[in-house]
């Protein structure tokens, strides 16, 4: 294999900026949720770098990459088997020397492509903690996290982001994750929240955020820790991670804006919890196209999502479920948003590994792949994440007690408090 230093170096970066999401991510949902459970939310976010780091390494990589079929993948790679030499080539990957030019060809360690996924594993069922905020048990969200990451993550990740999985044979197309963490773990958060149930006092009852300061610092380390999770996933340092960074940085801006403005004239008022989630929705929704779409089209992508996703969250008021951090209406509305505009703007003048859209004269063709990758991803991923809750809380309990919700998770989960200002006086000064 011909490995090039300098794609080398920029998967390893990258790979870093996805990792940096995850703290990201827990200050996002922690200024969102009361200041008696932001350490709650903060562990349950960080814990996942520590669980899903070693059962990658034991097992989780290997399903998701290794030659086992069109579905899952099989054990040869198992405890990070077979990868550590240059000469190794993945299963469905060629070689760079071989003839057939690039198609395919990992100019990487692939070490390398297995930490930059390892950074997926672990921020995709993160994202899930949102909808469960302030009412689950540490200990049952650690068994979930650890059976979602074989059960669920890891065949989706075969099926899409393999070459040997079935989806990426049928020709779907998901540059960085739309399926595998947006929908996937969006759909886990809605069978989680039915299974947890709604929070003491919801929806009569204020919940406000207790830190907006802390929530739009999150925004900001997911926005630029997202560079690294669409450019990256170029495998390398080339055009194409250009044009998956300017299409990233375009959507989430052009979502705040759409999120904004509509809300402006639903509330009568443009908030800084709308333009932290407006810009979270383009992130999202550009997710699957980043790679793929090129022009103006990230910027109508990332518009309508921020559009669109404001209006999806009202959802949870009609319908009842109590989706506490709007992962359902984010994640869920916003990856299928963009999942299914890869079938109307990709173009293969951007990149010849993918197909034309409908408005690029592909027709309908690829807009029906999408959305079978939707569909399927949408079905496997609740089913088996409603059962795994059920299951889990009919053992050892998926959510804590009335009594421990109200005092909150910081205390009666972890034993401490995030804010000690209680002995300070007027002044600043114990006592």
């Amino acid at each position: 294999m011909e490995l090039d230093s300098g794609n080398t170096a920029w998967v390893l970066a990258s790979g870093a900026l996805v990792l940096f999401m995850t703290p990201g991510l827990a200050f996002f949902y922690g200024g969102m949720v009361r200041s008696k459970n932001v350490l709650g939310m903060l562990m349950q976010n960080f814990f996942s770098m520590g669980l899903v780091s070693v059962l990658w390494a034991l097992v989780a990589f290997s399903l998701a990459f290794g030659d086992g079929g069109k579905f899952i993948g099989n054990f040869d790679f198992a405890g990070l088997a077979k990868i550590g030499t240059e000469t190794f080539v993945l299963p469905g990957y060629i070689d760079a020397t071989a003839s057939g030019g690039p198609n395919l060809a990992l100019t990487i360690p692939p070490l390398a492509f297995c930490l930059f996924q390892l950074m997926f594993a672990i921020i995709t069922p993160a994202l899930i903690t949102g909808a469960i905020a302030d009412r689950v048990k540490f200990r049952g969200w650690v068994v979930f996290l650890g059976a979602w990451l074989i059960l669920v993550y890891a065949p989706v990740a075969h099926w899409v982001f393999s070459p040997l999985g079935w989806l990426f044979q049928e020709g779907a197309l998901d540059f960085a994750g739309g399926t595998v963490v947006h929908i996937n773990a969006g759909i886990a958060a809605l069978a989680a929240v039915l299974v947890a149930g709604k929070r003491k006092g919801w929806p009569n009852e204020a919940m406000p955020p207790h830190s907006l300061p802390l929530t739009l610092l999150g925004t900001g380390i997911l926005w630029f820790g997202w560079f690294g999770f669409n450019a990256g996933s170029a495998l390398g340092a080339n055009n194409l991670a250009a044009q998956a960074f300017l299409n990233t940085n375009n959507a989430a801006a052009a979502a705040m804006i759409g999120w904004l403005i509509v809300e402006k004239i639903k509330t009568g008022h443009a908030t800084t919890l709308g333009g932290a989630s407006g810009a979270v929705a383009g992130l999202v929704a550009i997710t699957p196209c980043a790679g793929f779409v090129g022009g103006m089209a990230p910027i109508v992508i990332g518009f309508s999502a921020g559009v669109i996703c404001f209006l999806a969250i009202q959802l949870k008021f009609k319908l009842g479920y109590d989706d506490s951090l709007d992962v359902v209406g984010v994640h869920l509305v916003g990856g299928i948003v963009g999942s299914l505009m890869v079938g109307l703007f990709a173009d293969v003048a951007v990149n010849s590994l993918g197909a034309d859209g409908l408005f690029f004269g592909g027709g309908g063709t690829l807009l029906g792949k999408q959305a079978m990758a939707v569909g399927a991803t949408l079905v496997w991923s609740f089913v088996i994440s409603f059962v795994l809750a059920k299951v889990i809380d009919a053992t050892i309990g998926f959510r804590v007690s009335q009594e421990d919700e109200a005092v909150g998770l910081d205390l009666t989960q972890h034993a401490e408090h995030a804010y000690s200002f209680g002995d300070l006086g007027s002044m600043g000064r114990s006592g």
